[in-house]
């Protein structure tokens, strides 16, 4: 056997593994059968939009997948994406795919934390993330969102336009095969900007290794307050600089801080602006190698 059960188990792996047992045919299943109640976007937020409502708030839960899609395409199809701004606002854990395919025009406004693949494929919309207020009361002064992960793996994968705002740290493969949305978090895992060939990346703490790998496009500014980064990209990709006084790379990154801190109330970003002058030579410019 290539399975062995522990010493002094009575599992017994030939109940999973006899190719020889009897098995339904495929006849005998029935197809699944798509019900509108069963999705969250038909059953929660597409008939608030029919009503005419504009912002609407919901709890949500990771039982609840790829929120956001299709909503998406049902907008599409009415031909109303880009033209109606619809805010959602969300407090709890998002499923899988948070915001996938995300069409302009819609904000998502998440309160708690979400799993993996936010974002995928984001189509011009919005998605912020921001720990509840009940972990960020000045009161429990040992929790600090920059040093906690708040959403999962592969987050903005394909990602064409739009934005995301995150208040914590992320999984890997952050940003991964972004072609034109802007991205911010607060700490990165392995692989973060992989195969990156368009759009903007602000990341305010720490990375895993192998960033930047493949990457053909963009520009990505990462906080290096520990001088790490050069030893966690991969410089056969990419080439880093500093981030000029008065220079527009200046510009976009104090704009896109701005921006973070007032989407997602973020306290390390407050005290990056604050303290300006200070924190601006830890910032380090990643761009693809020009030949």
């Amino acid at each position: 056997y290539l399975l062995k059960a522990k010493e002094g188990s009575k599992f017994d792996f030939v109940d999973v593994l006899d190719c020889h047992k009897e098995r339904k045919e495929l006849k005998d299943f029935a197809p699944y059968a798509f019900s509108a109640a069963e999705n969250y976007d038909f059953r929660e937020l597409i008939p608030e939009v029919e009503k005419g409502e504009t912002e609407i708030s919901r709890s949500i839960s990771n039982c609840d997948r790829s929120v956001g899609a299709a909503l998406s395409g049902w907008l599409v199809k009415q031909s109303f994406a880009g033209t109606k701004n619809l805010t959602y606002s969300f407090t709890g854990v998002a499923g899988q795919s948070f915001g996938a395919f995300l069409a302009k025009g819609i904000t998502f406004n998440l309160k708690g934390e979400a799993n993996d693949y936010v974002g995928k494929s984001l189509s011009g919309g919005i998605i912020t993330i921001a720990p509840l207020e009940v972990c960020t009361r000045s009161s429990d002064s040992a929790f600090r969102p920059e040093d906690n992960v708040i959403a999962g793996n592969v987050i903005a994968y394909g990602a064409t336009s739009g934005s995301v705002f995150i208040n914590g740290q992320v999984g890997e493969r952050f940003g991964i095969r972004n072609s034109g949305a802007t991205l911010v978090a607060e700490g990165v895992g392995d692989h973060g900007c992989e195969y990156m060939t368009g759009g903007t990346v602000v990341i305010l703490g720490p990375i895993g290794v192998n960033f930047a790998a493949g990457m053909t496009g963009g520009t990505a500014y990462v906080y290096d307050e520990k001088t790490t980064l050069d030893l966690n990209s991969n410089l056969d990709a990419v080439d880093l600089f500093p981030v000029e006084e008065t220079s527009q790379d200046e510009k976009v990154l104090l704009n896109l801080l701005e921006e973070h801190s007032a989407r997602t109330g973020s306290p390390k970003a407050r005290r990056i602006i604050a303290n300006w002058q200070n924190e601006r030579p830890k910032f380090v410019k990643v761009v693809p190698v020009r030949e």
